[in-house]
């Protein structure tokens, strides 16, 4: 059904004011140190024209997973691609970095200390440090938590963590903030110690709490980073829904126990979905759905079941999204693709009305959901999406006045450029075009596919966005319009009153 928006160029009702690094990503431990990540998909899979083979053995990774080596952080189109995103938070973490030894000294000869998975050397941390300090940026971690750190029984020490955290700020990059473990609560899939349990859990946070507080005062204490211990994927006629039986997930509250060191940040992680990859753990939906309104909902709906818990746990603080995209296990063989963009975008909207904070894209160059290919680092769609947001958007979200509807997903803010009026995001996921009144002339940002939804190129007011020679991003070029325009179906606009 045609939608009809009418935008407003004054009166509007402020919500909040937002982080200035809401846009913010994840490089992996496993790309810093290479080491398994999720498989590529083929270029036909990418496409839509190949189907991706159900694997019912999803507990073997090797069917999920494959090797790559480590990424170049000094790499210069990564850097010049980075910092035209503005400052953010890197986050350097993932179930890798649970694993993680940090050879600083050199001593392991390329060989893992028992206990261990893999890893960090000192070279490989530093060129990680000076890509954050390069773009301006903050460094969240989280530190190893595996057999090689301690038994279950016994209660963690932090002296391997310690070398990571005075390294990087006798370097003069000091981790800024830092979450105690990935995903504690898969404690099946997440490679701590054995026989590791809720309660040894919340005895080691509270310790890792208090450690950072003696020690690294200055450093953030985010946690307990979960996913999974809510209804994370909402439904559609089976599609979506909750991940199957094969694993328990552990609930916050058992991981925090009785929750001495209070947290700074309260964080979890977010996936709109399982991809292909992982299927066959439930929580799939599939590509017909990517724009439907219970697909879109599911980010909104996430952060609003976590509202109490942060509140809970950390009265008002800021709640982080410290893992997002658009499907665990990598990705969807769309996420590269113009048709994750409405989701992307609908995302950050939403999110800015329900609570101030951070949303941590997983990744920034790595796997089908990055923003930037793998080993090439070319932007895709979703990379212009978010450097639009990010120059244009300003921090001040107010109500939009319309209901959030199949065809009209409003969303608004102040102007980046810090003149008076408004930016409006209209976000149009029906099959129709959907009208938008304006009240004065304004800029108009439109974004759609290439020609199709599921187009590895987006195309901004009709012109594909690609990068010119030597790296040279296209101009993001406004066109005037006044009066009544039409959006067409499936398209994004931002429009600057």
């Amino acid at each position: 059904m045609a939608q009809f928006v009418k935008l407003q160029a004054e009166g509007l009702t402020a919500l909040r004011e937002m982080d200035e690094r809401l846009v913010s990503y994840n490089v992996e431990m496993t790309e810093v140190t290479g080491g398994t990540f999720w498989k590529a998909y083929s270029e036909a899979q990418v496409d839509g024209t190949e189907e991706f083979p159900v694997i019912k053995d999803w507990t073997n990774m090797g069917n999920l997973q494959q090797w790559y080596d480590p990424i170049d952080t000094t790499n210069p189109r990564l850097i010049k691609l980075a910092k035209e995103l503005g400052t953010a938070w890197v986050r350097v973490s993932g179930t890798w970095a649970n694993k993680t030894y940090y050879d600083f000294e050199g001593k392991c000869n390329g060989v893992v200390p028992e206990g261990f998975q893999n890893l960090l050397t000192k070279q490989q941390w530093l060129n990680l440090l000076d890509f954050v300090k390069a773009i301006g940026g903050k460094l969240l971690v989280s530190i190893a938590n595996c057999p090689g750190i301690h038994a279950a029984d016994e209660p963690m020490p932090f002296d391997q963590a310690d070398l990571l955290f005075r390294t990087s700020k006798e370097y003069g990059v000091p981790i800024s903030a830092a979450e105690f473990t990935n995903e504690p609560n898969l404690i099946a899939l997440s490679g701590l110690p054995h026989g590791y349990t809720a309660a040894d859990h919340a005895r080691d946070h509270d310790l890792f709490g208090a450690w950072l507080k003696k020690n690294y005062p200055e450093c953030l204490f985010v946690g307990p980073c979960t996913v999974g211990d809510i209804n994370l994927f909402g439904s559609l006629e089976g599609a979506g829904g909750g991940m199957a039986a094969g694993f328990d997930i552990v609930t916050t509250e058992q991981l925090l126990g009785d929750y001495k060191s209070k947290m700074d940040v309260f964080s979890y992680h977010y996936y709109n979905g399982v991809s292909e990859r992982g299927a066959a753990m439930g929580g799939h939906w599939p590509y017909e759905a990517c724009l439907f309104e219970q697909y879109l909902a599911v980010a909104a709906n996430c952060a609003r079941q976590y509202v109490d818990r942060r509140d809970r746990y950390v009265p008002g603080g800021q709640m982080w999204v410290t893992e997002s995209g658009d499907a665990g296990c990598g990705g969807n063989t769309w996420a590269s693709t113009y048709a994750d963009v409405p989701r992307t975008l609908n995302e950050l909207g939403e999110f800015s009305t329900v609570t101030d904070g951070v949303i941590f894209h997983n990744t920034l160059a790595s796997s089908d959901y990055g923003f930037l290919k793998h080993g090439t680092f070319e932007p895709r769609p979703n990379y212009f999406a978010v450097l639009l947001w990010n120059r244009l958007m300003g921090k001040t979200c107010y109500a939009s006045g319309e209901e959030i509807r199949e065809g009209a997903h409003v969303y608004v803010h102040s102007r980046k450029d810090g003149k008076t009026g408004y930016v409006y995001l209209v976000i149009n996921n029906s099959a129709e075009a959907t009208t938008v009144e304006l009240p004065k002339e304004a800029e108009a940002y439109v974004l759609t596919g290439n020609g199709k939804v599921r187009s590895r190129t987006m195309l901004l007011n009709g012109k594909e966005l690609t990068l010119g020679e030597n790296d040279t991003l296209p101009e993001l070029t406004p066109v005037t319009v006044s009066g009544t325009v039409e959006l067409p179906a499936y398209a994004c606009a931002f429009y600057v009153l």
